[in-house]
């Protein structure tokens, strides 16, 4: 399918959801079943210990989201396009400086429309060491897409970011950990290494497909690991951010030290406009000094930590 024809469809496809003719309660075994059966988790992958004997893996990632979460509702707000450039001309590079300090790694999940309006950002984050993973074209909500159309914008979007960075992206996280029943199919035709849009589990684990194991990781995520749950506000809808910082701080390194104490993966995510203020961006860096401070921790990007599960 031609990029005009998808791009046309996806603007004349309907939102609306297909209607069942009976309720869930109504459904025979086979039909719940087979729902639940589409993407489920396979085996664990928890290595008992990790890289060079390290304790616990550490994997920071950045969604650098930047315009497009304006962009994919219309783009008539300036003000929201506004907060999504302060994470390219603030974020972006407040983070790099504060991982150059740390001499640390991470991943970043970029739109591949962010990455063309900011394709220096991208440059500087593959430079300096970085990943940089796949998260849509314009942030997409890919359950409200055809295959056809997911497919074609996922890879072009890896195109896009291949081209620009000269480095193939490995891994996807969706926009909005939206994941659709065509989402893991498409992974695996573009050969990803691993995904990091679920959270059947605090550790690693290999993804099934209809049963059958896909041999893509899963790099799982989880809401109270996402500074956004914390801190992002709707001002239309009178909703403000109501956790204060060193209250965000504390639930990061109870999350961490249990995953310490366990040996096991401390996974996080955070954007650049939200993460990036001068309240804020201390969390970061009391995050990296703490789990440094442990001393057999291992920071690694999300594309080295399903590496090594998968051969550990």
């Amino acid at each position: 399918m031609s990029s005009e024809s998808v791009e046309r469809e996806f603007e004349l496809m309907s939102h609306q959801p297909v209607e069942s003719k009976c309720e869930p309660w109504q459904w025979d075994e086979a039909q719940w079943r087979g729902l639940v059966n589409q993407v489920r988790a396979g085996k664990r992958l928890a290595p008992k210990s990790w890289k060079d004997g390290a304790r616990c893996a550490v994997a920071l990632s950045f969604d650098s989201d930047h315009e497009t979460n304006e962009l994919r509702d219309g783009g008539k707000s300036i003000g929201r396009m506004a907060w999504g450039q302060y994470g390219n001309r603030v974020g972006v590079p407040r983070i790099l400086n504060i991982l150059a300090n740390h001499n640390v790694r991470a991943s970043f999940y970029v739109p591949a429309v962010a990455a063309l309006l900011h394709p220096d950002e991208q440059r500087r984050i593959v430079a300096e060491g970085h990943e940089i993973g796949l998260h849509g074209w314009i942030h997409e909500p890919n359950s409200l897409l055809s295959y056809e159309v997911e497919r074609e914008l996922m890879f072009r979007s890896a195109d896009t970011l291949e081209r620009l960075t000269g480095v193939r992206p490995v891994g996807l996280r969706t926009p909005s950990w939206d994941f659709s029943p065509d989402t893991l199919r498409i992974e695996t035709e573009l050969g990803l290494l691993y995904d990091s849009s679920l959270m059947a589990d605090e550790e690693c684990y290999d993804l099934l497909l209809k049963g059958e194991s896909t041999g893509i990781v899963e790099v799982p995520v989880e809401w109270i690991r996402d500074d956004a749950a914390y801190f992002t506000m709707n001002r239309a809808q009178s909703l403000r951010p109501y956790t204060p910082p060193k209250d965000v701080l504390d639930i990061f390194l109870l999350e961490f030290n249990a995953a310490y104490n366990s040996g096991g993966l401390f996974q996080l995510t955070m954007h650049p406009y939200i993460i990036a203020p001068r309240s804020r961006i201390w969390i970061l860096e009391e995050v990296i000094r703490h789990a440094k401070a442990k001393g057999d921790v291992w920071f690694a990007t999300h594309a080295e930590v399903a590496a090594y599960v998968k051969t550990h």
